[in-house]
This record gives C-alpha cells, sequence and structure tokens, in this order.
C-alpha cells in the first residue's frame, strides 16, 4: 500500500511538473502589424504649440508571454528618411544634417535590456535607444492592453501603449534649442502578430 500511494504520489508530482511547464511555456514571437502601430512624436514650437509627426517605416518584433511578462522583449528599427510633418519643406528639413541626418545615419534602434513590473498591466521597459549615431538608455512607460484572437484574420494579437520623453540634444540634435524644445515626448501604440514559429523552436 505505501509503494503504491509512493507511486501515485510521484505520478502527480510528474503532472504538475508537466502542467506547470506548458503554463510557463517560452514566450511567443510578435511581428509589428504596421497598419496598426504609430511611432510618434510631438515637440514645442516657438511656445505657439506642439507640433506633431510620426515615423512611417520601420520593422520590429518582441516576445512576449502574459504569465510572465517580466521575460519579454523589444527591438525594433525605423527610418528616418520616412519622417511625416504633414509638410515636404519641413520634412526635408528635418532628414537633414540640422536634425536626423538621415543620409548619414540611416536607422534609429531600439533595443529593450531591462522590464520592471510596476503595475497588473503596466511595466517599465529600459532599453537603448540609438539616434543619430547616439546610444543611450531610455525608459518606455508601458501599458499592456491585450492579447487575443483578431475577431476578422484569426491571428493571435497582442497590443501594447507606450510613452517617453528624451532630450534631443543628448543625442547630438541640438538645432533650434529653445525655441524648438529639447523635450520630444514619444508616444507609441503597438499591436503585433504572433509569428507561427514560436521562440526557442
Amino acid at each position: 500500500m505505501i509503494r503504491k500511494i509512493a507511486s501515485l504520489a510521484l505520478a502527480a508530482a510528474l503532472m504538475t511538473s508537466i502542467t506547470f511547464s506548458a503554463a510557463h511555456a517560452a514566450p511567443k514571437s510578435y511581428t509589428l502589424d504596421k497598419p496598426h502601430t504609430q511611432i510618434l512624436f510631438s515637440v514645442n514650437h516657438l511656445g505657439f504649440s506642439n507640433s506633431y509627426g510620426k515615423f512611417t517605416d520601420y520593422s520590429g518584433k518582441f516576445t512576449f508571454d502574459p504569465a510572465s511578462p517580466a521575460s519579454a522583449s523589444v527591438e525594433v528599427s525605423i527610418d528616418p528618411k520616412s519622417v511625416e510633418l504633414n509638410d515636404a519643406k519641413w520634412n526635408e528639413h528635418v532628414k537633414s544634417a540640422d536634425f536626423l541626418d538621415a543620409e548619414k545615419f540611416p536607422a534609429m534602434t531600439f533595443k529593450s535590456t531591462k522590464i520592471d513590473i510596476t503595475g497588473e498591466k503596466t511595466a517599465n521597459i529600459t532599453g537603448d535607444l540609438t539616434l543619430h549615431g547616439v546610444t543611450k538608455p531610455v525608459v518606455l512607460a508601458t501599458v499592456y492592453n491585450q492579447t487575443g484572437q483578431h475577431p476578422y484574420s484569426g491571428k493571435t494579437v497582442a497590443g501594447f501603449s507606450a510613452t517617453t520623453t528624451i532630450k534631443r540634444s543628448d543625442f547630438g540634435v541640438s538645432y533650434g534649442v529653445p525655441g524648438v524644445a529639447d523635450d520630444v515626448i514619444i508616444t507609441l501604440e503597438v499591436e503585433g502578430i504572433q509569428d507561427e514559429t514560436p521562440v526557442n523552436e
């Protein structure tokens, strides 16, 4: 009888271990869904208004497991030539050596290094931002919206909102300061589509 009980206990322990491992599987990989992802920024203009712009050409991936959000990771690359401010002349000026110098520095990148969970659906994502050839750490205050099946495509989608503020002069972009403000507010609205091949498989 003792041997039988021990065998049952061992079997139960093994089943629990298997269930636990399945529930804490490797995070899934997601690719940014460009039609539903926005990379926005705003900067004060001469004290009169806050000018808004966006980048339209970028690529990126993230990994995420709702059961273990601190294990997530993010990596994004942005083409500075895709800046859009609703004015052709202003677009060209921002691409020029006065600001982004897009010919010399053809990519802006962000790669996460640490994630600190701050609430049930919030986290601070620390990462290295490379802009204008300079790399510095920034922190994205992030809200997890939800993960679920898209009602039309049937694919699994995860969505987030995030914001941060940087000083552009820290990245060597100081033209026009303080008339055009040093502080740049960056706002991200992100939807990622789960890749068919899981991470590490």
